[in-house]
Protein backbone atom coordinates (compact mmCIF):
# COMPACT_ATOMS: atom_id res chain seq x y z
CA UNK A 1 0.00 0.00 0.00
CA UNK A 2 2.20 2.84 -1.17
CA UNK A 3 1.84 6.09 0.43
CA UNK A 4 1.52 9.67 -1.97
CA UNK A 5 2.16 13.24 -0.52
CA UNK A 6 -1.02 15.33 -1.78
CA UNK A 7 1.11 17.10 -4.30
CA UNK A 8 2.23 14.10 -6.14
CA UNK A 9 -1.04 12.69 -6.18
CA UNK A 10 -2.62 15.88 -8.11
CA UNK A 11 0.32 15.82 -9.96
CA UNK A 12 -0.67 12.29 -11.03
CA UNK A 13 -3.97 11.37 -10.35
CA UNK A 14 -4.30 9.66 -13.64
CA UNK A 15 -1.42 7.18 -13.13
CA UNK A 16 -2.78 6.50 -9.52
CA UNK A 17 -5.98 5.81 -10.77
CA UNK A 18 -5.20 3.45 -13.38
CA UNK A 19 -2.53 1.80 -10.58
CA UNK A 20 -6.03 1.00 -8.97
CA UNK A 21 -8.07 0.38 -11.78
CA UNK A 22 -5.49 -2.84 -13.37
CA UNK A 23 -4.92 -4.08 -10.05
CA UNK A 24 -1.65 -3.41 -9.99
CA UNK A 25 -2.17 -1.49 -6.27
CA UNK A 26 -5.22 -2.57 -4.41
CA UNK A 27 -5.12 0.62 -2.77
CA UNK A 28 -3.41 4.20 -2.12
CA UNK A 29 -3.14 6.23 0.72
CA UNK A 30 -2.82 10.32 0.05
CA UNK A 31 -1.24 11.66 2.69
CA UNK A 32 -1.57 15.90 4.19
CA UNK A 33 1.68 16.83 5.70
CA UNK A 34 2.50 12.97 6.09
CA UNK A 35 -0.62 12.07 8.10
CA UNK A 36 -2.95 9.80 5.80
CA UNK A 37 -5.70 11.69 4.95
CA UNK A 38 -7.50 9.31 2.01
CA UNK A 39 -8.06 6.09 -0.02
CA UNK A 40 -7.72 5.59 -3.05
CA UNK A 41 -9.29 2.24 -3.92
CA UNK A 42 -11.50 0.46 -6.76
CA UNK A 43 -14.92 1.62 -6.66
CA UNK A 44 -15.78 -2.41 -6.71
CA UNK A 45 -13.91 -3.18 -3.30
CA UNK A 46 -16.87 -1.78 -1.47
CA UNK A 47 -19.33 -3.14 -2.30
CA UNK A 48 -20.24 -6.63 -0.64
CA UNK A 49 -22.20 -9.73 -1.78
CA UNK A 50 -25.91 -9.65 -1.28
CA UNK A 51 -28.08 -12.65 -1.54
CA UNK A 52 -31.46 -12.41 -2.19
CA UNK A 53 -33.81 -13.82 0.40
CA UNK A 54 -30.63 -14.25 2.99
CA UNK A 55 -32.52 -13.56 6.08
CA UNK A 56 -35.65 -15.50 4.97
CA UNK A 57 -35.21 -17.85 8.15
CA UNK A 58 -34.14 -15.35 10.58
CA UNK A 59 -36.95 -12.31 9.93
CA UNK A 60 -40.55 -13.65 10.05
CA UNK A 61 -42.43 -12.19 6.87
CA UNK A 62 -45.58 -9.86 7.45
CA UNK A 63 -47.97 -9.58 5.62
CA UNK A 64 -49.39 -5.93 4.70
CA UNK A 65 -52.19 -6.14 7.62
CA UNK A 66 -49.94 -6.98 9.98
CA UNK A 67 -47.05 -4.24 8.94
CA UNK A 68 -49.81 -1.63 9.09
CA UNK A 69 -50.47 -3.15 12.75
CA UNK A 70 -47.77 -1.60 14.30
CA UNK A 71 -48.53 2.20 12.56
CA UNK A 72 -50.01 3.43 15.90
CA UNK A 73 -47.15 2.18 17.61
CA UNK A 74 -44.63 3.88 15.57
CA UNK A 75 -46.43 7.13 15.64
CA UNK A 76 -46.32 6.87 19.51
CA UNK A 77 -42.66 6.75 19.42
CA UNK A 78 -42.44 10.08 17.75
CA UNK A 79 -45.21 12.06 19.52
CA UNK A 80 -47.69 11.37 16.50
CA UNK A 81 -51.11 9.89 17.57
CA UNK A 82 -52.62 8.07 14.40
Amino acid sequence: MPIVNMLDAKTSLSRLVQAVESGEEKEIVIARNGKPAAKLVPIDAGKRDRILGQYKDVIPAFTLEEWNESDADVAAMFGRSK
